[in-house]
């Protein structure tokens, strides 16, 4: 059993016997204290045994096993100087094991001369990895299939040298359907390794994969509620139906009610780009986040919100895209049961079941998860709302809910509203809907501009920029450049007018009740450049042009 932490001061990293450069990498990273799950499982961890942990999202996981595996490879190095993959982490996304790899090279920053560590998780060709895995990082991080990929071409041998196995977000990862995957790479493995099995919830599929890898493992079940407490996360739900919804968003954006970055979720990719299509009709920055886009556009989109460029993030979760894809296949009922096993075959290939936004992506600093679209899943809402509050923040969570999504609403409460003296955490947005009516004509303007041909070439314009980023096809372009001429010079045929006053609020647009309390963008003159305030005068000596003041010379002109 785990030591009880009742009754003695919390533990430091100092405290743990680590190495003084680990010790140092944390000290970069600001941290001062451990968590609770990184407190109870790095002890265990550097005591060898296999740990089966739950925490929820954002509790600090992954430096939880990060720290006892680079630990336990640096001591081993000090015996046995021979270069092999020691750690395996799998995890079931690229966003994931980006950040995990992130996260593992930074704690090894201070040793990155005896510790390499590599993410093979991104499809590339098998190929084009393999003088990376000929190096024999220390540690490899990569999905089940990806790995087992490289396993079956024997560009990694992983049998007589591996230490540690890691199981990142294990729920998820079979949920993906990784699960045969998952079978088969065990017997690539030596039969005595220490195990580590992070996950979010435990079911019945965690119990069986906690029999299949773990050896008497120590269970973590901490006692903490799924999300952060209300003193740190505010949640709020408003009743509002399609059309509101639109105008409620925009309400709440442009009379400065939301501040900070912001995640918006929605169902689906089409709603996706119609929300942006909308919001960039007020000339709200934002982007869109999804499974169809490349892993790299993608990471560099999160690169970009987080460094402040966009304050305001549309995104897709990975529940939400499966969904949609059967629903797109499943209209044409007639079909044949072959026809529908190859476009399930098919849907399978083009979405990105690697692909995950409401977990496994590091965003950084959310202020706000707005639910535009209900999430269909109790753990969708929670995977969401976790986006935010995360570690020691603050955050606010809003959840638009409409009068087909009240039952689910209802299955929320139900699961959440334990740990708050039986009170429900999610309290109704007052909010009067009439003391916004007067958004209500914008709105209804900019929804007739968000038509689906705009929305069908919004995504097109968005594949065209990835073919001509594309560095696969850079070689293809060099022999056909008048392709890529046509490809930059192709213009969108029914282009969405934005028009300018749009971004700004007038006066009279700002409810009463909000006087004091919002910080809406309000349309103000432009100020005049220094030195030119005063008069008029300098302005007028700047004109040098006669053919612009020749109107002015009627009488000479008449003459």
């Amino acid at each position: 059993m785990a030591p009880s932490l009742s009754g003695r001061q919390q533990l430091r990293f100092f405290d743990m016997g680590l190495d003084d450069r680990l010790v140092k990498a944390i000290a970069k990273l600001g941290w001062v204290r451990p968590t609770v799950i990184q407190e109870r499982a790095i002890p265990l961890g550097l005591e060898g045994k296999d740990v089966l942990a739950r925490a929820r999202t954002g509790s600090g996981k992954t430096a939880a096993y990060a720290i006892p595996m680079l630990q336990r490879i640096l001591t081993a190095k000090k015996v046995l100087q021979e270069q092999s993959v020691r750690a395996l982490v799998l995890v079931p996304t690229k966003e994931l094991g980006h950040q995990v790899k992130t996260m593992v090279s930074q704690l090894a920053e201070c040793c990155s001369h005896d510790l390499r560590v590599s993410d093979v998780s991104m499809q590339t060709d098998y190929s084009a990895q393999r003088p990376l895995l000929m190096e024999k990082p220390d540690v490899l991080v990569g999905t089940p299939s990806r790995v087992l990929g490289h396993l079956t071409r024997r560009n990694v041998e992983l049998r007589d040298s591996l230490e540690v196995l890691v199981v990142d977000e294990a729920d998820l990862l079979l949920s993906f359907g990784f699960e045969s995957d998952l079978h088969a790479l065990l017997g690539h493995l030596p039969k005595i390794y220490q195990s580590f099995l992070m996950s979010a919830t435990f079911n019945e599929e965690v119990e069986a994969l906690k029999r299949l890898i773990l050896h008497n493992p120590v269970v973590l079940k901490l006692e903490e509620s799924r999300l952060p407490p209300c003193s740190q996360l505010m949640q709020y739900h408003v009743k509002c139906e399609e059309e509101e919804r639109f105008l409620l968003i925009i309400a709440l954006i442009k009379l400065g009610l939301v501040r900070g970055k912001t995640l918006l979720f929605v169902n689906t990719v089409e709603r996706a780009y119609r929300l942006r299509l909308f919001l960039e009709q007020f000339v709200v920055r934002c982007c869109v986040l999804n499974g169809e886009l490349p892993i790299h556009s993608r990471c560099h989109i999160i690169e970009q919100f987080n460094r402040g460029l966009y304050n305001f993030i549309v995104a897709t979760d990975e529940s939400s895209l499966l969904q949609s894809a059967n629903q797109s296949h499943s209209k044409s009922a007639e079909v044949s049961k072959k026809k529908k096993k190859n476009m399930a075959k098919m849907t399978k290939e083009a979405k990105d079941k690697e692909y995950g936004v409401s977990r496994g992506i590091d965003f950084q600093n959310v202020s706000n998860v707005i639910n535009f679209d209900f999430p269909p899943t109790v753990e969708a809402y929670i995977h969401r709302v976790g986006r935010t509050a995360r570690a020691d923040q603050q955050g606010t969570a809003l959840t638009f809910v409409g009068h087909r999504e009240v039952h689910l609403l209802e299955e929320v409460e139900q699961i959440l509203s334990g740990g708050e003296d039986g009170k429900s955490v999610l309290k109704p947005y007052q909010f009067d809907m009439k003391e916004i009516e007067g958004f209500h004509y914008r709105c209804k303007d900019a929804m007739r501009a968000v038509t689906k041909q705009a929305i069908k070439e919004a995504r097109l314009k968005e594949i065209k920029q990835e073919l001509i980023n594309s560095k696969q096809l850079k070689t293809y372009f060099e022999d056909n450049p008048k392709e890529l001429h046509m490809l930059r010079h192709d213009k969108t045929l029914h282009p969405s007018t934005i028009k300018p006053h749009m971004k700004n609020v007038p006066e009279y647009l700002v409810p009463s009740t909000l006087q004091g309390v919002a910080q809406p963008l309000v349309g103000k003159r432009k100020l005049q450049p220094k030195g030119n305030i005063a008069t008029k005068k300098p302005f007028k000596r700047q004109r040098q042009d006669p053919l612009k003041n020749f109107k002015y010379t009627g009488k000479e002109s008449s003459k």
